[in-house]
């Protein structure tokens, strides 16, 4: 049971805000769900001070490469605080992370998680926590350890937020990346679910200014305004392993399309010198994006830089086996087209978008109008 704060000693922990006992009982709420990712290479089980992964099977790798990243949800969480759900944020933050480990053709191997939040209320943190589990066995990763902070006085009661840290291995000469691509690669598009994590900000600013309340019922969307939003992030890490395997060197570089939109993300896996045209009459954004759009009086070219509008992330693979790269990847669940074609000619006149977020890439433009 949760210690009764009302009755706890003036100066001690509880009376200060933090429940100990809250956070012992979260844990064992969420204990099977993350035991559920653990394959013979965990050790420790879920408690201990540090999670422990058995590398002895990098053994059998000639030069293994560890990558890692870190990411969070954004202000996605705020939605589902406003609408008391916390099921889905947890395979958001998996989208986020263990997705951008396969960019360069890393399988991933452990990840751990962080909560941060102004109250302790188990069920919550074991909802959050069991989608998250839920997103890493569905793409083989390992949860092995986390941690859940009380911080009131700095966070509101019902208030949280969440990050994590993923790590993968790659062999060094299957290192997927700008080097590898050539003139004449294809430029395949994978579809998304919806908004996935980001760009919140800007939708929230857009909801907030119509006066719409997240309990309301979006009719062009066939839900409430709060469920559309919080639509999980597709996980795209087995699909585009088992087509890495498939295909081996005719894939050469993956970009994860987040945080900037669809012209800088691919830019940053194109070599310098090099550049295509993304053509927006290969697909039509989903509803949301143009409900968003017409809510904020403003196109859906003006929201490429923010927005995923629909693709999720993009594959660049030798244009002789383009068909066979699609067709994987759809067998796994996923729509994917082709979007163009890299070129290393001179590029036409016009304005691209050339490299991002500190890399000298590739440059990129959309052109043409979207499909209806």
């Amino acid at each position: 049971m949760a210690e009764d704060l009302a009755s706890a000693p003036r100066n001690s922990y509880a009376a200060a805000g933090v429940d100990t006992a809250a956070g012992d009982l979260a844990v064992e709420l969420m204990k099977s769900a993350v035991s559920a990712t653990h394959g013979p290479e965990v050790l420790g089980g879920v408690g201990g001070f540090a999670g422990m992964f058995d590398a002895s099977a990098l053994l059998g790798y000639r030069r293994p490469l560890l990558a890692s990243s870190t990411d969070g949800v954004g202000t996605k969480v705020a939605i589902a605080q406003a609408i008391d759900k916390h099921d889905t944020v947890g395979q958001d933050l998996v989208g986020m992370v263990v997705d951008d480990i396969v960019v360069v053709g890393a399988k991933p191997l452990f990840m751990t998680d962080y909560i941060a939040c102004g109250k302790v209320v188990p069920e919550r943190i074991a909802d959050i926590v069991r989608g998250v589990a839920e997103a890493c066995s569905a793409t083989g990763t390992a949860l092995v350890g986390g941690e859940t902070a009380e911080h009131p006085g700095l966070l509101g009661p019902d208030d949280y937020d969440m990050a994590g840290a993923a790590t993968g291995v790659v062999e060094a000469d299957r290192i997927l990346g700008a080097d590898r691509v050539r003139d004449g690669d294809a430029v395949i598009a994978l579809g998304s679910s919806g908004l996935h994590s980001n760009g919140y900000s800007l939708v929230r600013h857009i909801i907030t200014n119509a006066g719409i309340a997240y309990g309301h019922q979006a009719a062009d969307l066939g839900t409430t305004w709060g469920e559309a939003l919080l639509e999980p992030t597709w996980l795209y890490t087995l699909p585009l392993l088992a087509v890495i395997d498939r295909l081996g060197d005719a894939v050469h570089s993956l970009s994860h399309v987040t945080g900037g939109g669809i012209a800088a993300n691919l830019a940053r896996v194109l070599p310098a010198g090099s550049w295509t045209e993304v053509d927006r009459s290969t697909w039509s954004p989903a509803p949301v994006f143009r409900v968003l759009s017409d809510l904020a009086g403003s196109s859906l070219e003006s929201a490429e830089g923010t927005w995923n509008l629909g693709i999720g992330f993009f594959a660049v693979v030798d244009g002789a086996q383009v068909a066979e790269a699609i067709a994987a990847i759809e067998a796994a669940g996923i729509p994917a087209w082709q979007v163009g074609t890299v070129r290393t000619s001179t590029r036409p006149d016009g304005e691209f978008e050339q490299g991002a977020k500190g890399v000298d890439g590739g440059a990129v433009r959309l052109i043409g109008a979207y499909a209806n």
